[in-house]
């Protein structure tokens, strides 16, 4: 980190101040002198640089980098210019927003070749990047394979409750079946019912043979009494019946 600039004969009261307070580590402090000499002489380059290093020291790296950018659109000398975009490539490299650090590091380099802290920065900002971009392609895989899984998942889920509507309808199937063989059953058993009602009458209506058998012997006896009776009745009219 390029530290800010020193006082000179012609730096005001309040930059000075401003990097005591910076040397001192109150960067809170050095940031509102800074901002005060900005109030005095807006377009001061040294205020505005300064108060980019006081805000990166707080870890308010958006803010910072929001500086940088705007003194890099000044007509700045180079190295001045190369320290603008190397604290820029910084804010940037906190803030892991690697790609655009890389470029504030070579746009660094374009004005100071030579800066070897810069060129250390630029190596380490590229393998952050790749570690970045690894990690998102891993984080997709893992998204991807999530994906995946829940899909399988829903799918092996859609399956479960399609074995569980077959299962219902099976059981309802069955039930129905159960249903009616049990209505069949009972049908079978009213029909043996009544089939036995009926062989019960017809028993009792069919007369017992030997109650026949003795209702017929006693026709047969009131059958001779009757022809005895006839034959007495004839005798005493004179008619003889022939023997047979």
């Amino acid at each position: 980190m390029a530290g800010p600039f020193l006082y000179g004969q012609s730096s005001k009261d309040l930059i000075r101040r401003g990097n005591k307070l910076y040397d001192e580590k109150k960067y809170s402090d050095a940031e509102i002198e800074y901002m005060k000499s900005l109030e005095k002489e807006g377009k001061y380059p040294k205020g505005m640089f300064n108060l980019g290093d006081a805000l990166y020291k707080q870890e308010n790296y958006e803010d910072a980098a929001e500086k940088f950018i705007e003194l890099s659109g000044r007509e700045l000398d180079d190295e001045t210019l190369a320290n603008v975009y190397h604290n820029l490539g910084n804010s940037y490299l906190k803030a892991n927003k690697f790609e655009e650090s890389i470029e504030a590091y070579k746009n660094a380099l374009r004005n100071n070749p030579k800066d070897m802290d810069t060129k250390y920065n630029l190596e380490y900002a590229r393998k952050k990047l790749i570690q970045q971009q690894q990690q998102q392609q891993d984080k997709n895989k893992d998204d991807k394979n999530k994906d995946k899984k829940d899909q399988e998942k829903n799918k092996d889920k859609n399956k479960d409750d399609k074995n569980e509507n077959k299962d219902q309808e099976k059981n309802q199937d069955q039930k129905k079946d159960d249903k009616q063989q049990q209505q069949n059953q009972e049908q079978q058993q009213d029909e043996k019912k009544q089939q036995e009602s009926r062989q019960q009458k017809e028993s009792e209506q069919k007369m017992d043979p030997k109650d026949a058998n003795r209702i017929l012997q006693a026709l047969k006896k009131e059958e001779k009494k009757l022809l005895k009776k006839l034959r007495k009745q004839k005798r005493k009219k004179g008619q003889i019946e022939k023997n047979w």
